[in-house]
């Protein structure tokens, strides 16, 4: 199994467990999971090829489910209970398929603005993934030559920060931690979705959608209703995809209701 990287937020409460997005990292959650305490302690996790986590050789949606569920049963051990698992995007993909090969590590589903579609979108990935290969790190003495480098091809001063919070300081100057080579190659596996074999997850799952998002559709619920049939749909009006991050008050009280209920 791979090694993974994880970082604890709080210590009472049940248990939610935090999958980022691609390019994020478990921190990235951190906002919500302090607005959750003391109610409910986190577990935020570093998803493979990203963060403090061990690369792959390959990427497989199956293959990183088994290997989060793996982490989260050692971790969460001693609690004696499933957890609450949360994942966008990317994260919400892997967190579907681990609901659904290991229900029992689980007891509510957060899915965020992403559905179990295969074929999705990725375009703007792909230039991202581009964009950060083309950058001449032997030319990068600090971030901010990084983000003046990145102007010009990511000129949206968000998304540049987002992605160069992955830029980190080493012995030999600056590197990337993610896996970008292998991200970059991957783009059409992430796109997907896998055949789970009749698989379903009984338990209650939220589908947090971003209004001005294109990654859920209603097109998508039949779908995501034979997986997950106790699926609700919620759509974060003003949103985009990070719903966590734009709408961060909308996006804490709905995890409040949703996991705190009876």
């Amino acid at each position: 199994m791979t090694i993974i990287s994880s970082k604890r937020v709080g210590d009472t409460g049940r248990r939610v467990v935090f999958l980022h997005g691609l390019f994020g990292r478990g921190k990235n959650f951190t906002r919500i999971a302090k607005a959750l305490e003391p109610e409910f302690s986190s577990l935020l996790v570093d998803l493979p090829n990203h963060g403090d986590s061990e690369w792959t050789e390959t990427f497989d949606y199956i293959d990183l489910a088994d290997s989060v569920a793996a982490h989260i049963a050692e971790v969460t051990e001693a609690d004696q209970q499933p957890v609450h698992l949360v994942g966008h995007s990317m994260g919400g993909k892997i967190a579907m398929v681990l609901a659904l090969r290991r229900p029992e590590l689980i007891d509510r589903l957060v899915v965020v603005d992403i559905g179990p579609n295969a074929g999705g979108s990725l375009g703007i990935f792909d230039h991202l993934l581009s964009s950060l290969a083309g950058l001449d790190l032997d030319e990068v003495e600090s971030r901010t030559d990084a983000d003046a480098a990145l102007q010009e091809p990511i000129p949206q001063d968000a998304i540049r920060g987002f992605l160069l919070q992955n830029l980190r300081p080493t012995a030999d100057g600056y590197a990337w931690q993610p896996n970008l080579g292998l991200l970059h190659s991957s783009l059409e596996a992430i796109g997907d979705f896998p055949d789970m074999g009749g698989a379903r997850f009984d338990h209650p799952v939220l589908w947090v959608a971003g209004e001005r998002s294109d990654y859920v559709s209603r097109e998508d619920l039949p779908q995501m209703r034979t997986l997950f049939p106790r699926a609700t749909l919620l759509t974060v009006k003003g949103s985009g995809h990070w719903v966590h991050s734009e709408k961060p008050e909308a996006f804490i009280s709905a995890l409040r209701t949703f996991l705190g209920r009876s």
